[in-house]
């Protein structure tokens, strides 16, 4: 396991491998919950990679699936204990989205729609810092601080030389007209998306009024591929009070198939940056 894979996707990998033992042995989920004295949920979670994995469960696993081959084991128990380790965000405190950042960090390419706001990974600071404070009107001013600080280190993958984010965002047109802050920061949060679109790996596309209805009608989503084939793709849907993760390969097909629609629907490259390029003057003017 190479060392620069974060814990989010080694928890993944791992629920992966315990996800085959299991189903190699042809056991339910709640036959293993059963054996073990626990819940299913547990097992799914753990599975799947939202929850953290204690070497202790890996060995009990392993004996419910009677693996005989110590080697195995002693690799599933080292990728437990390497699962368990913390990734930079952890340093700001409790991150209701942890682990979508995880996932987000170790991805290779990233499509997402977004029909409210400029997606985060093209939010100037100062954008970022009004929307999550109209969002959060609850939230401390060290709070929202803390939150733009991520936001701010999520987008170092943009700028990463070595190994940068493919990053393709349709974006509906309401984004753009939608006053956050004030007139003057649309104006740089904007001028801003267009140099963004410039770079080799980012690809921006808007979806104007006129084309009425259209496959992202419904909300926001996201599409993250891996660069180890082994991982498979996820559709993260962020929600108020909790997210949905979708792995399954006919989910992800079925996003993958409405995000081709969303892309052949809205503006070219060029057409786009004209179109942001107008709402920057619009906004200007007042």
């Amino acid at each position: 396991m190479a060392s620069n894979v974060n814990p989010t996707v080694r928890r993944r990998r791992l629920g992966q491998e315990l996800r085959k033992l299991r189903e190699a042995k042809n056991m339910t989920a709640e036959q293993v919950a059963e054996r073990l004295l626990v819940s299913q949920s547990k097992i799914s979670r753990l599975e799947n990679g939202r929850r953290s994995i204690s070497q202790r469960d890996v060995r009990d696993l392993c004996g419910v699936y009677e693996v005989e081959d110590e080697r195995m084991v002693d690799s599933l128990m080292q990728m437990a204990k390497d699962s368990r380790q913390q990734g930079w965000w952890h340093a700001f405190g409790d991150i209701p989205y942890s682990v979508y950042i995880g996932l987000e960090t170790d991805a290779e390419s990233l499509r997402m729609y977004e029909s409210q706001i400029i997606p985060g990974l093209l939010q100037t600071p100062a954008y970022a810092e009004a929307v999550i404070s109209g969002a959060m009107p609850e939230s401390t001013p060290a709070d929202i601080d803390k939150r733009v600080t991520v936001r701010t280190r999520r987008q170092e993958r943009i700028r990463d030389d070595e190994r940068p984010l493919r990053l393709w965002a349709v974006i509906d047109e309401g984004a753009l007209h939608r006053i956050v802050g004030s007139r003057q920061l649309m104006v740089q949060q904007l001028e801003h998306l267009i140099e963004q679109s410039h770079l080799p790996h980012v690809t921006v596309q808007v979806i104007p009024f006129e084309m009425g209805a259209h496959p992202g009608i419904s909300g926001q989503y996201s599409i993250l591929e891996f660069p180890d084939t082994s991982d498979s793709s996820v559709v993260y849907i962020e929600g108020v009070t909790s997210d949905l993760y979708l792995e399954k390969a006919q989910d992800v097909g079925k996003y993958s198939v409405m995000y081709e629609h969303l892309r052949a629907q809205a503006l070219n490259v060029d057409q786009t940056r004209e179109f942001i390029a107008k709402m920057a003057k619009k906004h200007a003017q007042g």
